[in-house]
């Protein structure tokens, strides 16, 4: 087989993933696999109530793409430079007022 040459499955698989790109409401399945977690922890997750997510007639549960994006984002940590810069600004801003 040629290096740039792919197989059908590959090709199918690259298909689901642009087609999952797509969609705003995403299954149990569809959730865990975007975020990267096993279906498992996100099953813990949900029974917790510590992610966002949606279950219409007490059936199915169902998440928010966009809710899922910005629970990934939580508790930013703040990289050095940013550290630096903030208390070098606040040390020039409140030089006088000790």
């Amino acid at each position: 087989m040629v290096k740039n040459e792919i197989t059908v499955l590959e090709y199918l698989q690259r298909i689901e993933k642009m087609l999952l790109s797509q969609k705003d409401v995403l299954t149990f399945g569809e959730g865990a696999d975007f975020i990267g977690i096993s279906k498992s922890h996100l099953y813990k997750l949900t029974m917790d109530n510590l992610i966002p997510y949606y279950k219409p007639r007490n059936k199915m549960i169902y998440f928010d793409r966009a809710e899922l994006s910005n629970w990934l984002l939580q508790n930013r940590i703040t990289p050095a430079d940013e550290l630096e810069a903030k208390a070098a600004t606040y040390v020039a801003l409140n030089k006088g007022r000790a």
